[in-house]
């Protein structure tokens, strides 16, 4: 599809939406036919992982993601709302040791969360509200915290 953003014509593919909500997701977004990289934003995140092939299977199963291998101590993903990679390291990623938490959004925050037990990873804060709406923490197979929002529930 194409839109029109005042004098800038952009290509987004996948695209959904979330109207009246104010938040959305943007899968792919193209300027004439080149990735989009803006200065100033968030580009890249990288992640460590003990075991790459463990981490690959987890993304892959609770969120469908797929990457691209470039040799065996690193993987990339790429269209998951920002673009990132995970290298072979023995640490792990937590808010308790100083890391930034990556959140997700999800539309079915319980579906969510039983994806992500199903898949292999672990619930490290059950479902709780928070102004603004509800989440979940987990750790995925290598012990890397990240958090999953949903809005309140409708009354």
């Amino acid at each position: 599809m194409v839109y029109s953003c005042g004098n800038i014509i952009v290509l987004i593919e996948n695209r959904r939406l979330r109207l009246g909500s104010g938040h959305y997701k943007l899968l792919k977004c193209r300027f004439w036919g080149a990735y989009m990289n803006i200065h100033g934003k968030i580009n890249y995140i990288e992640l460590p992982a003990a075991d790459i092939g463990a981490v690959k299977d987890f993304f892959s199963k609770a969120f469908d993601w797929s990457f691209t291998d470039y040799g065996p101590d690193y993987t990339a993903f790429a269209n998951e709302g920002v673009d990132g990679g995970f290298y072979r390291a023995e640490t792990s990623a937590s808010v308790a040791g100083g890391s930034a938490l990556i959140v997700f959004y999800s539309e079915a925050l319980e579906d969510t969360r039983n994806r992500v037990i199903q898949s292999g990873g672990a619930i490290t804060k059950e479902i709780l509200d928070f102004p603004g709406g509800r989440r979940f923490h987990f750790s995925d197979p290598n012990g890397n915290e990240f958090a999953v929002w949903s809005e309140p529930l409708k009354a």
